[in-house]
C-alpha cells in the first residue's frame, strides 16, 4: 500500500483516495465476508477476508502518511483492548460468577466512561444498517432499565403504530410513524431473543428463493399474470417447501 500511494510511482487512484472515500468499500467488503460464511463458501471467505484485511491496510496507510498512526498501532490497540476486557484470561482477576456478556458489557461500559461517555447511548455509531443500530439503542436504553419486562406490551405497541401510521396525513407524519414502526417491530423481535438483522436476512432470502420459483413456474410470463394468478403460484410454491420439510429426502 505505501508503494501504490508513493507520491511519484503510485496508483493515481490509490493516491486520490481518503478515510471518506473508502468508507463505503470498507463496509461492502464486511458485508461479502458475512455472504460467505452464510453460503459456507471457505474459498470466498478467504478471499474476502483479504479484501476486508486489505481496507484495515488501506485506513492504517493514510493514517501513517498523517502522521497518526499505523497498521502496527492498530494491532497493538486491538490486542491491549482484548486484553483488558479478558482479566480473568490474561491477568489475575476472577470471573466472579458473572456471565460472559454482562463481563464483556462491563469492560465496554468502563471503556466509554473513561473515554468521556455521558449517556448509556454514547459509542452507538451512527453509520450502522438502521436495523442493527435499532437493536443496539434498545439494548443499552434496556441495561438501565429502560424495557419492557415481557413481548405482549411491545407487540401491543407494534399494533399501534400500525393505526397511527395509517392514520397519518402528510407525508413528513408518515414517515415519522413509519420509523416508529419499524422500531417498534425491532423492539419486538428483540424480545424474542432474536437478532432483527438475521431474522431480516433470513426472511430476505426466503423471499428471494420464493420468487425464484414462481417465476420458474410462470415460465417466463410471470408479469403478464394477474395477481390472483401470481398469488396462486405463491401458494404452490410455500405447499412445495412445507412438503419438502415434512419429508426430507433420504441418503441412499
Amino acid at each position: 500500500m505505501a508503494t501504490l500511494r508513493n507520491p511519484q510511482r503510485g496508483c493515481e487512484w490509490d493516491k486520490a483516495q481518503t478515510f471518506s472515500t473508502i468508507a463505503p468499500y470498507t463496509i461492502e467488503e464486511a458485508y461479502q465476508v458475512a455472504d460467505a460464511i452464510e453460503r459456507n463458501d471457505m474459498a470466498a471467505l478467504r478471499e474476502e477476508l483479504g479484501d476486508l484485511l486489505l481496507q484495515v491496510v488501506f485506513h492504517s496507510r493514510i493514517a501513517e502518511e498523517a502522521g497518526t498512526f499505523g497498521f502496527d498501532d492498530v494491532a497493538a490497540a486491538i490486542a491491549d483492548k482484548m486484553e483488558a476486557r479478558h482479566p480473568h484470561i490474561f491477568g489475575t482477576a476472577s470471573a466472579d460468577g458473572q456471565a460472559r456478556e454482562e463481563r464483556w458489557e462491563a469492560a465496554k461500559a468502563a471503556e466509554r466512561e473513561a473515554k468521556g461517555a455521558t449517556s448509556a447511548l454514547d459509542g452507538v455509531a451512527s453509520a450502522l444498517p438502521a436495523l442493527m443500530r435499532a437493536q443496539k439503542l434498545q439494548k443499552r436504553a434496556a441495561r438501565v432499565g429502560f424495557d419492557w419486562p415481557d413481548t405482549d406490551t411491545p407487540t401491543t405497541k407494534l399494533a399501534e403504530e400500525v393505526a397511527e401510521l395509517a392514520a397519518a396525513e402528510t407525508d413528513e407524519e408518515r414517515l415519522a410513524e413509519a420509523g416508529d414502526l419499524l422500531f417498534a417491530a425491532v423492539n419486538v423481535v428483540r424480545k424474542y431473543g432474536i437478532a432483527p438483522e438475521d431474522a431480516l436476512r433470513f426472511g430476505n432470502a426466503k423471499f428471494e428463493r420464493r420468487f425464484r420459483a414462481m417465476e420458474t413456474l410462470a415460465g417466463g410470463g410471470f408479469d403478464s399474470l394477474s395477481l390472483d394468478a401470481q398469488e396462486a403460484l405463491w401458494q404452490r410454491v410455500k405447499a412445495a417447501e412445507r412438503a419438502d420439510q415434512a419429508h426430507p429426502p433420504v441418503a441412499d
